[in-house]
């Protein structure tokens, strides 16, 4: 799921790099609509919102599990996302045309808010980061200090809490007058998506468990409403989050000990599958570089107009899989583990408390 989620969202990206590519050639280019790419971001927060309360289960009511869980978390998001906002402002200082589209170069307190997760308004209006695909991440750090302020509770408390704290932000976010832009971006309905995957989490840890067939209803019902989801949504929540809550459903509600992958081709598959899904972070974030470097390589090296606008889609979107597993296996990985090993508390470590790569 973490694997089809990055891949939506990378092809909602590749058909704009796409589509320059095609004005540049002169070539007609007709973007698929078959699903709403920008949906692989619900399909995220869903999924968030399963795995942080599935991975928590030693750490609810435990001493220490706040320190703990905040050092994994930010293990996990923070460094990767540093350095391509690094690498992003650096590129953008020696090219500023990269940056053109945020209504002129960034300043100072820009930058500092990009870094620490805070929502501010660019000067064209937008309250998105440097980086602009950090706005996700803006929503999962407020949605993990959320969830930490209950991992003193049991956890049906702590889901209970998050889910009564989250609908409340949004409650406040349409009553307060005149709202600051942190209080407009983190009351935006969709974070109500991280309670869908929340209450799923809930829900297989009181033993909720379904068959094949009524996954496969789930999983086919989550595809066709997305499928027959308008493009811009007036209620994203309703449009988009709900169909990607039937799909992470299908995927987490079966048997503890599903029955092995029969056939080398579909555990071959699977097995690719699963290790895009570990890679989907880097993924995520590093996409738009290899986008664009093989939207301009293929222009200039003229291939592109014999190639044509959808096989250089192709072409774009496949380099950026192993881009991604190269980058998770000798990057993230590593730098995961040594900040881990630096913010972790001096305790003794909770069984089973490490967190998933998700």
């Amino acid at each position: 799921m973490r694997a089809f989620a990055a891949l939506l969202v990378v092809i909602h990206h590749a058909q704009h790099e796409a589509a320059t590519l095609a004005g540049r050639i002169g070539a007609a280019f007709v973007p698929g609509a078959w699903l709403p790419w920008p949906a692989g971001v619900d399909v995220f927060f869903v999924i968030s919102g399963f795995i942080i309360v599935h991975a928590a289960g030693p750490l609810y009511g435990r001493p220490g599990a706040r320190a703990r869980f905040a050092a994994h978390r930010i293990a996990r998001l923070v460094p990767l996302y540093w350095l391509v906002t690094g690498l992003y402002l650096a590129l953008g200082l020696a090219a500023p045309a990269l940056l053109s589209g945020e209504g002129g170069p960034p300043d100072g307190a820009r930058v500092l808010a990009s870094f620490l997760f805070w929502p501010m308004a660019r000067p064209d209006g937008a309250v998105l980061p440097l980086y602009g695909l950090g706005w996700t991440l803006n929503y999962e750090m407020a949605f993990y200090a959320l969830f930490a302020l209950g991992l003193g509770l049991s956890r049906r408390g702590a889901v209970a809490w998050l889910v009564a704290a989250l609908a409340l932000l949004v409650l406040v976010g349409r009553l307060v007058p005149s709202p600051p832009v942190p209080l407009v971006f983190w009351s935006d309905p969709i974070i109500l998506e991280f309670a869908l995957g929340a209450g799923l989490a809930l829900a297989r840890a009181e033993g909720a468990r379904l068959g094949t067939l009524p996954r496969l209803a789930l999983a086919g019902a989550g595809l066709l409403a997305l499928a027959a989801a308008p493009a811009e949504p007036a209620l994203r929540l309703l449009a988009w989050g709900l169909p990607a809550a039937l799909l992470v459903a299908a995927a987490v509600l079966g048997r503890d000990r599903p029955e092995p992958v029969r056939g080398r081709l579909a555990a071959g598959l699977l097995a690719g599958a699963e290790r895009l899904g570990d890679a989907s972070y880097a993924l995520y974030l590093l996409h738009p570089f290899v986008l664009r470097a093989t939207r301009e390589a293929l222009l200039r090296t003229g291939l592109a107009p014999s190639l044509g606008p959808w096989p250089s889609l192709i072409v774009m979107v496949l380099l950026t899989l192993p881009a991604a597993l190269l980058v998770h296996r000798f990057v993230e990985r590593p730098l995961t583990r040594l900040v881990r090993a630096r913010l972790n508390p001096p305790t003794r470590p909770l069984k089973g408390a490490a967190a998933p790569e998700g």
